[in-house]
């Protein structure tokens, strides 16, 4: 009888050593005798005791490195911090154990290397303005290198682009002027329209007043009084002022303007004269 149970005991123990279960998500390498043997599923695996052996377990599903900030020094010498993150994944487990020794230290050192390489060719401008390009010109030169891995980079994304306080300060006052000066040459064009407009319409009216001489001689003598009585009311409301005044007449044209100013003055006092004895 004891050497039946020692038989179950035996069994028994082989089962539960050689019984070895994978959670979902997650893959497992079995060595035997020191050598790759073959690959655990999820679920339940039965190995042999004492000759396998699970070297390693590990999730194919995404996984995240975050990519602390590195001092990198673009091509025109600033000198930046940046971070990102780096979203990955195990396709071929056999290769992440047995082509790299520390696969997170591997990734982390060959983005911050790929990065520093790719900001060192652009200017602050151009790393500026062109992150999104970035981010998969790194995704394409990462997978180059981590399919040897075993490893699939799904996407990358750089944070933050900090640069000295000194720069900031220098771009926040280029990009203030780059304002001012939108703002003046907008300001300018609509001057030049505002005087273009002015110049049609006065244009118009020369036309106008040029046709209306030509074909009626009789409104010279229109136009003149015209003139005399805008330079009239212009005198009137000079005189109105305390301070003194100097009005200019062209010699050559003195007769006739004082005629006609004359006249308008005449006019304006008989006016007058017949209101005041209403």
């Amino acid at each position: 009888m004891e050497p039946i149970i020692a038989i179950v005991l035996v069994l028994i123990g082989y089962a539960l050593g050689s019984a070895k279960l994978i959670n979902q998500g997650n893959e497992a390498l079995v060595e035997r005798l020191g050598q790759y043997h073959r690959k655990l599923r999820p679920g339940l695996n039965f190995i042999v005791p004492l000759l396998d052996q699970i070297v390693m377990e590990d999730t194919t599903r995404e996984q995240v490195l975050d990519i602390k900030p590195q001092n990198v020094i673009t091509r025109d010498n600033i000198y930046l911090e940046i971070d990102g993150v780096v979203y990955w994944r195990i396709r071929n487990i056999e290769k992440s154990f047995y082509e790299i020794d520390d696969l997170q230290q591997g990734l982390a050192t060959l983005t911050t290397t790929t990065l520093r390489e790719m900001i060192a060719q652009n200017t602050l401008e151009e790393t500026n303005s062109s992150r999104v390009d970035m981010n998969r010109t790194l995704l394409e030169e990462l997978n180059r290198i981590t399919e040897q891995w075993g490893v699939e980079i799904l996407r990358v994304d750089i944070q933050s682009i900090t640069p000295p306080e000194s720069v900031r300060r220098s771009m926040e006052e280029q990009r203030a002027a780059e304002i001012n000066s939108r703002a003046a040459i907008l300001e300018a064009e609509g001057q030049r329209q505002a005087a273009i407009k002015k110049a049609e319409g006065t244009k118009t009216s020369m036309q106008i007043i040029s046709d209306a001489l030509r074909t009626n001689p009789e409104s010279k003598e229109i136009l003149r009084y015209l003139v005399a009585q805008d330079y009239i009311n212009a005198s009137y409301r000079l005189g109105e002022s305390e301070n003194a005044k100097v009005v200019f007449v062209d010699p050559g044209k003195a007769g006739g303007m004082m005629d006609l100013i004359s006249e308008s003055v005449s006019e304006e006092a008989g006016k007058s004269t017949e209101n005041g004895s209403a």
